[in-house]
């Protein structure tokens, strides 16, 4: 079967199932005619025959037994014959045959001689047809007195069984129809389907994810199949989506600083711009371009299945007290005041360097987003085995348009003021992968007051430590 489609397997089995179907009809065919029909023919002889037998040894070869006999020749469609002298039915003289001819055999002969029973199925010597007959030996005593022969041409058997036959060999005949009928039903139900996924599959392969699979309007397991490839295709078709988008940003956010640097390189070396200004410029923008880089590592990074973190019981207001102080320099330049009401008992299990990145980069966009003098403020809140941290701002705020996009890499609410505090566009991007790999929920509320950036996560579970220890 190695190298056929389906479809052709699909119709070798059923043309398997046909055959296997029309051969055990035909077995059973032959044995209700073989073991049923014949046997009861065979039988009946055989009990007419010990009945005769019976009037032979109470009468002896008398009109009783002759009348018998006419009766039952008359009745029946077998023919009956008596002899005294058996030796008559190897001569064939019942038949007035031709020389030679045996109804039976010497063999057989010798078997009634010694009072057996004779049973004879085969091709009549002289009328050239198969007859089904038996020889009773007759008994006098202890000697053997003569035989009745009882035969019948195995045709009129035939004919017997025929109408019986005939509707056999017709459901039969329907059996397979309806096999082959079902089996064409059945591999356009099953194959069609599969073959259209295939087809499908095979643009997939090619990197077109437009196409879909028709999905009928039963609910069997191949609409849920064809259903699951159509999700496949459309999630692949997002990603490439995605990966287009990424790649362009990525190259446009790349260029800008990189055609920036190689403008004032040009202008250093044309005397366009002073030496000192031009290298304060550039670099600013490798700087700039230093953190793209490491941004997009770190995303991914977390992005990655495989990248582990290293969870340890950390105290949430000790780490926020860390975070605030790296960035307090940025905020005192703008005049800002970190505002902190801390849970000091509040303990969660996190890799406590990524969840300090999550509250810096928080904190950075809170001061870059917010006008001078403002006040950050940031609260910790522990209750039902949850800390709650909130950074709330008093900035300009996030439109409701754009609020569900903000944490897609490279989004930007203002472009050209992230490009001009060094943003990159993906530090809430990071702030989310992390917090989801920390099992935790990252949300962002935003009105006219200024920006609230919530993240909840799930505090350090001693009881369950223990256990682990133990």
């Amino acid at each position: 079967m190695t190298g056929f489609s389906i479809r052709k397997k699909v119709w070798f089995g059923i043309a398997a199932t046909a055959a296997a179907v029309i051969g055990l009809s035909s077995l059973l065919v032959f044995y209700l005619y073989e073991r049923l029909y014949v046997d009861e023919q065979i039988a009946r002889f055989t009990e007419e025959g010990q009945a005769l037998a019976q009037v032979y040894e109470e009468y002896g070869a008398s009109e009783a037994l002759f009348d018998r006999m006419e009766w039952l020749d008359e009745t029946t469609d077998a023919l009956y014959l008596f002899t005294e002298d058996p030796m008559e039915l190897s001569g064939g003289v019942p038949f007035e045959s031709a020389a030679g001819d045996e109804l039976i055999t010497y063999e057989e002969r010798q078997v009634l001689l010694q009072g057996d029973t004779v049973l004879i199925r085969r091709e009549h010597p002289r009328f050239h047809q198969d007859m089904l007959g038996i020889a009773i030996p007759l008994l006098d005593g202890d000697l053997l007195g003569g035989a009745v022969f009882i035969s019948m041409p195995l045709a009129d058997v035939y004919d017997a069984f025929a109408d019986i036959q005939w509707l056999l060999y017709g459901a039969l005949v329907l059996a397979v129809a309806i096999i082959v009928f079902l089996g064409n039903r059945i591999t356009r139900r099953l194959l069609d389907p599969l073959l259209k996924m295939k087809a499908v599959a095979k643009k997939m392969a090619q990197g077109d994810f437009s196409k879909r699979v028709t999905i009928g309007k039963k609910e069997d397991e191949m609409d849920e199949l064809a259903r699951s490839l159509n999700h496949l295709a459309h999630s692949l078709q997002q990603v490439e989506e995605n990966r287009r988008l990424f790649l362009a940003d990525l190259a446009h956010e790349l260029r800008t600083p990189l055609s920036y640097m190689v403008g004032y390189i040009e202008g250093m070396q044309e005397g366009v711009m002073g030496q000192e200004q031009g290298m304060a410029i550039l670099s600013k923008e490798t700087a700039r371009l230093n953190r793209l880089v490491n941004d997009l590592l770190d995303l991914a990074q977390l992005e990655g299945e495989a990248y582990p973190l290293k969870l340890d019981a950390v105290v949430f207001a000790e780490l926020i007290r860390e975070a605030s102080e790296t960035v307090a320099f940025e905020a005192k330049r703008k005049e800002m005041h970190l505002s902190l009401e801390l849970d000091e008992d509040s303990i969660i299990q996190a890799d406590r360097d990524r969840m300090k990145q999550v509250i810096i980069n928080l904190l950075t966009n809170a001061i870059a987003y917010s006008e001078p003098k403002k006040t950050i403020k940031i609260t910790l809140i522990a209750t039902d085995g949850k800390a709650l941290m909130t950074i709330h701002d008093q900035g300009f705020g996030i439109p409701k348009t754009d609020l569900p996009y903000v944490t897609d890499r490279f989004f930007r609410v203002k472009r050209a003021r992230s490009r001009e505090n060094g943003g990159t566009g993906l530090g809430l991007a990071i702030v989310q992968e992390i917090i989801a790999r920390h099992n935790g929920l990252f949300l962002l509320e935003s009105n006219d007051d200024g920006t609230k950036a919530i993240v909840q996560l799930n505090e350090f579970n001693f009881e369950e430590w223990r256990g682990e220890e133990q």
